[in-house]
């Protein structure tokens, strides 16, 4: 990771983002580059609360047993298959139980096989942006974000694309948008950013007013360097700019 990007980003962020949280990144590895492995949990728990100590600067390192949400070992990559009834268990049972995200089970089974399989090391390593050190590759940065700070990014995003999906919010679980729906752009060179955080079981452990934005890292390159000539630097946005004055109080 290159100090100077690095440097000139925090600068840039403070300087027309005021007060917003600053993002997450994350990475494969084979080792644990320093950072202790998160300890093992008894009973479900979902990552957006393990993410919490990253987004207040402490770097975690998950592996494969350090993520027991089921669904989340499949989004992280740490598993290529869904755990058994998981169709079931996000429609509804014949009993009529289940978290009811999808009106049927066949439904979820047709979305899972759009799945496709992401290549993933031992370790995934979240760090905060100004705990990156030169050792660091990043592949994606997380913004936990509110509605003015999704509407920058967002704009900036499509600045210098023609597409008008250039952000996406694709059906998944939380962790599915801040991990692999990014990371499936960063690899296949489309490099679209995702709105996320939609999930109300992802959702209980965060404030109310707050989605995330990932955004792979190429693309985030490329949206560093030109934010002074955006619309950051006009008058509509320093409106804007002007009521982030609160600070972001993580939960």
């Amino acid at each position: 990771m290159n100090k100077e990007l690095k440097d000139k980003f925090i600068s840039l962020w403070q300087k027309y983002f005021p007060n917003a949280e600053l993002p997450l990144t994350f990475q494969y590895s084979d080792d644990t580059k320093g950072v202790e492995k998160e300890k093992i949990f008894q009973g479900h728990r979902c990552i957006f609360a393990q993410l919490a100590k990253a987004r207040r600067g402490e770097s975690i390192c998950m592996q494969d047993e350090s993520v027991n949400c089921r669904g989340g070992k499949r989004y992280l990559g740490f598993s290529q298959t869904m755990f058994s009834g998981f169709e079931c268990f996000l429609s509804h049972d014949k009993a009529g139980e289940g978290e009811r995200y999808k009106r049927t089970p066949e439904l979820v089974t047709e979305c899972m096989k759009q799945l496709s399989f992401i290549p993933v090391k031992k370790n995934i390593i979240f760090k905060r942006w100004d705990r990156l050190t030169e050792e660091d590759a990043p592949l994606a940065v997380i913004f936990f974000a509110t509605p003015d700070v999704v509407s920058g990014l967002f704009t900036l995003t499509c600045f210098n694309s023609a597409a008008p999906d250039a952000v996406i919010a694709p059906f998944g679980a939380g962790c599915a948008s801040v991990v692999y729906y990014p990371y499936r752009e960063e690899l296949n060179g489309t490099k679209r950013a995702v709105l996320g955080l939609f999930d109300p079981s992802a959702r209980k452990f965060v404030k109310g007013d707050l989605f995330t934005f990932s955004i792979p890292f190429s693309k985030f390159v490329e949206m560093i360097d030109e934010m002074e000539e955006s619309f950051l630097i006009t008058d509509s946005w320093s409106i804007i700019k002007g009521r982030m004055g609160k600070l972001n109080q993580i939960e």
